[in-house]
């Protein structure tokens, strides 16, 4: 039987996503890309704002819809975080969670034996749960690979459902993680992208830290280089940025989660620092990193947020330089405390003020790629764009082509000299010879 995988949301839902696949083919199924192939439809949710869940329903009515004889299971946060939400999963055969991906395959099969729906949506232990024992040593990326060294939340900002969805961090042990790397070098990858729930708490259950997971991946020869998911800028002390720079394969690429530039509204959110403490943990990573990228997501119109403070983050955010911020209007999501906010603003203002952050952002990046020109960076090409062209990513996470008048260079680092910026990509030229 033949099976597609929808994967909605973050990195760690596609490392997840993977290793679903990855187990389905180990017991005898067969992927396909195609909808019309398809016997199977695994869809792995996201169900970070109600946005999510919203796409995911459509999604799962439109396969029910064209594909009324396949077999729908439904997995992920969504259906974790509201296991009883009927109007979630009743176009599905099968329903679980975050705690029993390992068992999907089990569940096809007695789905098929029975022809009954099957809901198992089993909560998290928070006191004996442990880190999910999973290996992925392929990827439909031919030369970055994702790899989940944590999971859970404990921080309960006051928008998130997360830790509902996720339980409490738990994390990869160092063995484990040296084993999955392993495989990965041999199997051609060349970029280790470490992802987590809450990354930067990778460790704190079982003494460790996240410097400690980068520090085990460069012990691997085959591994060029080592890049961040998204952080949590408070847990980036003095010596976990002293460690970093200290590795030479690490990418000097930071995506902090600011969420707001407003202390006031940060406060509101239940984030855990003041925007001048944000601001300092910035000074400290361009002063320990050459030519380091900070990128990092802003939300508007969080309830309360008044004219005042909106004009505070966005005057924040514009002064830190951001290479590249993701914008984004405040979605309300039931079973968290800022849904019972007073104070919640109109659409039409959220959709104004994120447009306003948007446009003063996009001139900040576009300063920040100006920047780059004339530099000469390290690029590992992945493929050629529809121009043949062939693209790839900087160190500091650039997105860079150049012309190689046809020659495939996908998996291959090469040094380039940054000449223009186009769009959303910078112009290179080779500067290493062989053509």
């Amino acid at each position: 039987m033949f099976f597609k995988i929808y994967s909605f949301g973050c990195k760690v839902n596609q490392y997840e996503s993977e290793f679903i696949k990855q187990i389905m083919c180990a017991d005898g199924y067969y992927y396909t890309d195609t909808d019309c192939n398809a016997d199977i439809f695994i869809v792995n949710s996201c169900s970070v704002t109600a946005v999510s869940d919203s796409k995911c329903r459509k999604l799962l009515r439109k396969l029910r819809r064209e594909n009324p004889a396949s077999v729908i299971l439904l997995c992920g946060c969504m259906s974790q975080a509201f296991p009883r939400k009927y109007e979630n999963f009743e176009m599905c055969d099968i329903v679980t969670g975050n705690t029993t991906r390992a068992q999907i395959p089990q569940y096809i099969k007695e789905f098929l034996t029975n022809r009954e729906q099957i809901v198992d949506v089993t909560d998290h232990d928070r006191k004996n749960e442990g880190f999910e024992p999973c290996v992925v040593s392929d990827f439909s990326e031919r030369t970055r690979a994702f790899v989940k060294i944590e999971d859970g939340c404990d921080r309960f900002c006051s928008y998130c459902i997360i830790p509902y969805a996720r339980g409490r961090v738990r994390s990869k042990p160092l063995d484990e993680l040296s084993h999955e790397v392993s495989l990965l070098a041999e199997n051609g990858y060349k970029e280790i992208v470490l992802v987590g729930i809450n990354l930067s708490k990778y460790g704190t259950d079982i003494g460790l830290t996240l410097s400690d997971a980068v520090e085990c991946v460069a012990e691997h020869d085959g591994i060029c280089r080592i890049r961040l998911g998204s952080l949590e800028p408070e847990l980036l002390d003095d010596d976990t940025i002293r460690r970093l720079s200290a590795v030479d394969k690490f990418c000097p690429q930071f995506h902090l989660s600011l969420q707001s530039g407003c202390t006031e509204t940060l406060k509101r959110m239940n984030r855990r620092y003041s925007s001048s403490e944000y601001a300092e943990i910035v000074d400290r990573i361009r002063s320990n990193f050459d030519n380091p990228s900070i990128t990092t997501d802003v939300m508007v119109g969080f309830p309360g947020e008044t004219e005042e403070e909106f004009k505070a983050s966005l005057d924040f955010v514009t002064r830190i330089g951001f290479a590249k911020v993701h914008v984004f209007p405040y979605s309300r999501r039931s079973g968290t405390v800022a849904d019972r906010m007073p104070d919640q603003i109109s659409r039409s203002v959220k959709e104004q003020r994120a447009r306003l952050m948007t446009e003063a952002n996009e001139l900040k990046r576009i300063e920040f790629m100006k920047s780059q020109i004339g530099a000469v960076c390290e690029v590992l090409f992945e493929r050629a764009d529809s121009n043949g062209m062939f693209e790839g990513y900087s160190k500091n996470y650039i997105p860079v082509y150049v012309n190689t008048n046809g020659i495939d260079i996908s998996g291959e680092c090469r040094k380039v000299l940054l000449t223009a910026v186009d769009g959303e990509r910078c112009a290179g030229e080779l500067l290493n010879d062989g053509f």
